[in-house]
């Protein structure tokens, strides 16, 4: 027997997965609300959205599966940073679509931002030695929308 037609809110008939765009906004929304100290250790940083990482990537840390990481820091730190260093591309964030999305699919109890902001975070945060208390904090500021929450 038929079922009556979803709620209006609930008909995924006409969804499509978010695309590189719809994460790349996600994440400067997501930079955006980040504490001013975390953007001033951060510097220039540049955040790229590709769907995987690079197989030259994935070989150099060791990781089989693409949906393994969701993303990666690459550059030098602002504390090993030099006047003296020559010209360099910017220090960059890379945000891994498709990883991002198997994950969120799976566990289904994340709002997408949150993640997106949630492995932003993580990536600034292991990159610059801050602990899992600090990057906690950092994301509930970010999420508050209380820029001011955290001062360190």
């Amino acid at each position: 027997m038929p079922q009556p037609d979803p709620e209006p809110g609930n008909d995924w008939s006409n969804a499509v997965a978010p695309s590189l765009d719809d994460i790349e906004r996600l994440a400067i929304a997501a930079w955006n609300r980040l504490p001013d100290f975390v953007r001033n250790i951060s510097g220039d940083i540049a955040i790229r959205i590709e769907d995987y990482a690079t197989d030259e990537v994935l070989d150099e840390l060791g990781i089989d599966d693409a949906l393994d990481l969701m993303g990666l820091y690459q550059g030098v730190s602002v504390n090993r940073q030099s006047t003296a260093d020559l010209p360099r591309t910017p220090d960059m964030v890379f945000l891994y679509r498709r990883a991002i999305l198997d994950y969120w699919a799976e566990t289904g109890d994340e709002p997408l931002g949150d993640l997106v902001t949630h492995v932003l975070v993580h990536e600034i945060g292991h990159h610059f030695g801050l602990s899992d208390d600090d990057m906690h904090n950092i994301e509930a500021a970010a999420s508050s929308g209380n820029k001011d929450l955290l001062t360190t």
